[in-house]
């Protein structure tokens, strides 16, 4: 009887006709229909076939992306090879949607939320919309817990708070992958979500497989879209990890949340802006991408319920920590961790430079002996990295300082605590005790 009264209040709500635009105009990356009435984010599907006898491959989804008149602009999210004039475009009426529950953990997805493997999702998951607004600003408690992410130069040196959200920037090939696969197998937070946009195919089995490892993947639900997708695909790729780490985190749960990286949603929004037609602002990119970062990095962090604790790496052209994305990106987080290309020469990994690297919230969150022993150890490696020339020249002479010769006895060992090696797991606990003894002047293991 309850389930005829639902089907009493849903059948007036029901649209006893389909209402389709046609394509009429392919340009490069955009489709241009005219009609069917719709809203900016609607998912459309464009019928390359009949689309009144539907098959499984006869449909291409594509989302509005602004109108010119009378025109609606979409981009799809797959191929446009056979689009052509006159194929039937069909409004969903709603924006993308993805199904997330319990059942995803260990899984590789899509953009879509699909897995990759081709096998069916799992029963008993929920639909959540992509995009979301964030949080309140008075609703979110405030950070007051640090969080263990088992990396000694991080939690000695630049502490992460349980919701924090935290800029890693580098150029390529200074260990960013390597140091998101430790951070995901040794953190204490309760759910991995990684999502993965614009990445060689190459990259993302060998992310999973060494530096996820078995062990990382079971807390771990991986969100995939290779550099040879569509733009759309990409930037969807980090609102659907969002959109999932959203789910868990009113569920209750601490979640991690690590994007790799967000530069490259910012050049595929760049794509679509210069597509329907946005000027060009600071090297090339368009206003739309500078609207669009603080709206998906803003949704991440603390809410009533859970935590986003969140990790995004940040690409720098020709290692400009100034270039525009990374200047964007570090004024919207609560800090930022820099590789540093000259440390990874030296064989020093993570190749964290603690000296230009910060953490806003750490002053709050970690105890007064650690926050003293910190400074004292990044006092102590300013002093020697701003003789090292004059050190290693031999032009400085042992007794003219003794603040340089102090941080000449102390730089191998503050190197040696900030060394760790990829498989290392490391306590909180343990890495706070080895810098307090340190800082003291004692000797570390």
């Amino acid at each position: 009887m309850k389930k005829a009264e639902q089907l009493i209040d849903v059948i007036p709500k029901m649209e006893t006709y389909k209402k389709f635009g046609r394509v009429v105009r392919v340009v490069g990356l955009m489709i241009e229909s005219q009609g069917p009435q719709c809203s900016v984010g609607d998912v459309c599907h464009i019928h390359i076939h009949d689309a009144l006898q539907p098959t499984e491959n006869s449909t291409i989804m594509a989302e509005v992306v602004g109108f010119r008149e009378e025109i609606v602009i979409l981009m799809p999210y797959t191929h446009i090879q056979e689009i052509g004039s006159g194929c039937l475009v069909e409004n969903t009426g709603h924006p993308l949607e993805v199904k997330v529950g319990m059942g995803l953990i260990g899984q590789v997805l899509d953009s879509l939320g699909n897995p990759i493997d081709g096998a069916p999702l799992p029963r008993g998951l929920t639909t959540v919309r992509t995009e979301q607004d964030p949080p309140n600003v008075l609703t979110r408690p405030p950070i007051n817990a640090p969080l263990s992410v088992g990396v000694k130069a991080i939690d000695g040196m630049l502490t992460v708070g349980n919701g924090q959200r935290v800029g890693i920037f580098a150029g390529s090939g200074v260990g960013k992958s390597t140091l998101l696969g430790m951070i995901a197998r040794n953190t204490v937070a309760d759910i991995n979500v990684i999502a993965l946009i614009g990445e060689r195919g190459r990259e993302v089995r060998e992310f999973i497989e060494r530096d996820l490892g078995p062990e990382g993947l079971k807390k771990t639900i991986v969100v995939a879209a290779t550099s040879d997708q569509p733009a759309l695909m990409r930037i969807k790729g980090a609102f659907t990890a969002t959109a999932i780490a959203e789910y868990f985190r009113e569920k209750g749960y601490n979640v991690m949340l690590m994007m790799d990286s967000v530069t490259r949603v910012a050049m595929a929004q760049r794509e679509i802006g210069l597509a329907v037609g946005e000027p060009p602002a600071t090297r090339g990119y368009t206003p739309s991408v500078f609207a669009i970062l603080p709206k998906l990095l803003e949704r991440t962090g603390t809410s009533e319920k859970g935590a986003i604790t969140a990790f995004y790496t940040v690409l720098v052209d020709g290692d400009d920590m100034n270039e525009p994305i990374a200047d964007a990106v570090r004024g919207i987080l609560d800090g930022h961790i820099v590789l540093d290309r000259t440390l990874a020469n030296k064989g020093q990994y993570p190749a964290i430079n603690v000296l230009k690297s910060v953490s806003r919230l750490m002053n709050h969150i970690a105890s007064e002996e650690h926050v003293k022993a910190a400074e004292r150890l990044r006092e102590l490696y300013y002093t020697y990295d701003k003789s090292e020339d004059l050190i290693n020249i031999g032009a400085y002479k042992r007794g003219t300082s003794r603040e340089i010769d102090e941080a000449i006895e102390y730089e191998p060992l503050i190197t040696n605590f900030l060394k760790q090696g990829f498989r290392d797991n490391i306590s909180a606990e343990d890495t706070v005790n080895e810098l307090i003894t340190l800082a003291a002047g004692g000797q570390t293991t």
